[in-house]
């Protein structure tokens, strides 16, 4: 005796819409939030206002949905040929059993890779402890001289020396020019704080630039550059862009400054040096609020992932999904069908110019004109064999007519009981009418004389 322990009989048996489900959320699980990078096709923006389309790249691609409350905060309408980053969760379309990811996040793809190697960096130099709070050094409690690092044309050193001229004119500043753009730019800037530091001539460094694209920036955002910055001497603080660019320059940096004319202000003595230092500590409370605000959105994205999960919202959209599918396939059948029937009609129509009446007609009239032809002639000949016969006829009846006998010198003697062919009509004293050729000749019997 053994049992049948493995036999298929004892398993458990699934459904495909229960193995679907399954599938769906170990996926889900899985994955809750990637960043995919790739090309945009098979774009399609249906009524209901969500996106469908494929990413791909040389060798694969993947199916893809964007919900309408996600893709309203897009800053562009992609289109086929775009090569975008997106982030997204990855999920399947239970109907059909199809694998597709569900994009939360859309951006250019140039600048999403530029983004994701600042975020990669940041991630690694902070855990070489290069943004350290306790090897940061402080502003010196008097400075007399400022070193700028920056280029000698631009913005940013006519925004600092403006500042400087207007709050501390006794400030000498000393201005080591470089480039601040390019793929080298970062290289200039490492050997400026190498030689200031070498020359140790100034009280604090301010290196920066004025605002620009994320390319522009990028520069600032060189792990050497960061290391440089690290290494220094001098007290370095960070001017680049804009308050909200943010670059590695400015975590690695001792000073943060929202702008260069905010870095020229935090150098310069003024009567209103508290308010400075508020500053200054609003801007480090504000990185770190940054810092953790992230790691609170990164905790609420899981959250909203598992909880979107079991929300019938996610199943609304899957219907909607499928609805949309099926509006698009009704709308290519209805196209499909509605040719078909005018391919049909056209054919008809062919038929029935080919069936018309009015070339039967023709030919009818055309047969008929034939026939009245053939008529005519047929008279024409019977009447000309008609003639002929009666000429004939005419000419025998002419031959035999008394007119012709008489003609030949015949004639007719007619008494008052018609035509006298015997004596024994004529009586003596009687009068008779005789018919010549061209007359009658009135004649009165004196006797009469019988033959023999």
């Amino acid at each position: 005796m053994y049992s049948q322990t493995n036999s298929p009989a004892n398993q458990s048996v699934y459904t495909v819409s229960r193995l679907n489900r399954e599938i769906r959320t170990i996926l889900e699980r899985g994955f809750a939030s990637i960043v995919l990078s790739g090309e945009i096709s098979n774009f399609v923006a249906p009524s209901s206002g969500h996106w469908y389309f494929s990413l791909k790249d040389d060798k694969s691609q993947v199916r893809a949905a964007m919900w309408r409350g996600n893709n309203r905060y897009a800053k562009f309408r992609p289109k086929d040929g775009d090569q975008v980053q997106v982030q997204a969760r990855v999920s399947l379309y239970e109907p059909r059993g199809d694998y597709q990811v569900i994009v939360e996040h859309m951006e250019a793809a140039g600048e999403g890779q530029l983004k994701q190697q600042f975020e990669a960096l940041k991630m690694q130099l902070a855990a070489q402890g290069l943004f350290s709070s306790a090897h940061k050094k402080p502003l010196p409690s008097t400075i007399n001289k400022v070193g700028v690092i920056t280029s000698s044309t631009g913005a940013a050193i006519k925004d600092i020396l403006t500042v400087l001229q207007r709050r501390a004119p006794q400030l000498e500043v000393v201005i080591y020019p470089c480039q601040v753009q390019g793929d080298q730019a970062h290289v200039g800037i490492i050997e400026k704080l190498e030689i200031a530091n070498a020359r140790n001539e100034v009280d604090v460094l301010i290196v920066g630039r004025g605002g620009g694209s994320l390319e522009d920036l990028w520069c600032f955002n060189h792990e050497q550059l960061a290391h440089a910055i690290y290494q220094s001497n001098l007290p370095v603080i960070s001017a680049v862009g804009h308050e909200i660019d943010t670059t590695i320059s400015d975590f690695v940096a001792d000073i943060r400054a929202a702008t260069p004319s905010a870095a020229a202000e935090l150098v310069s003595p003024d009567s209103n040096q508290l308010r400075d230092a508020i500053s200054h500590k609003r801007h480090q409370l504000h990185s770190a609020w940054r810092h953790q605000l992230h790691a609170r959105q990164q905790q609420l994205q899981i959250l909203q992932s598992r909880l979107a999960q079991q929300h019938p919202a996610n199943q609304l959209m899957q219907q909607q999904q499928r609805l949309d599918e099926l509006q698009m396939r009704l709308h290519h059948a209805m196209e499909a069908r509605l040719s078909h029937q005018q391919r049909n009609l056209s054919q008809l129509g062919m038929r029935m110019q080919r069936a018309n009446p009015s070339h039967q007609l023709a030919s009818a009239k055309y047969q008929l004109q034939q026939l009245s032809s053939r008529l005519v002639a047929a008279q024409k000949e019977q009447v000309y064999t008609a003639q002929s016969q009666l000429a004939q006829l005419a000419a025998r009846l002419d031959s035999i007519s008394p007119l012709a006998v008489l003609a030949r010198g015949y004639s007719i003697t007619k008494g008052e009981q018609g035509i006298i062919k015997s004596v024994q009509q004529v009586q003596p004293q009687q009068l008779l009418t005789t018919v010549v050729a061209d007359g009658e000749i009135k004649t009165q019997v004196i006797g009469v004389q019988p033959k023999g």
